[in-house]
């Protein structure tokens, strides 16, 4: 089953990843992806870590 992600997310996770390529990712930033991660997962009864992970695929692509 394919993982669907929100657009919220998915900005989340594009200046999450913007910050981390600068070195200047800040612990708020970090917090609130992995904040909206776990509520997604939660919310579409979906593992974490599934969300996460394709997340970051369709963020980072290949990179990570």
């Amino acid at each position: 089953m394919a993982i669907e992600l929100s657009d919220e997310l998915i900005k989340l996770e594009q200046a999450a990843w913007a910050e981390i390529q600068a070195k200047e990712l800040t612990a708020d930033t970090a917090i609130a992806v992995q904040a909206a991660v776990t509520a997604h997962a939660q919310a579409t009864r979906q593992s974490r870590y599934d969300v996460e992970m394709a997340l970051k695929k369709q963020v980072r692509g290949a990179a990570d």
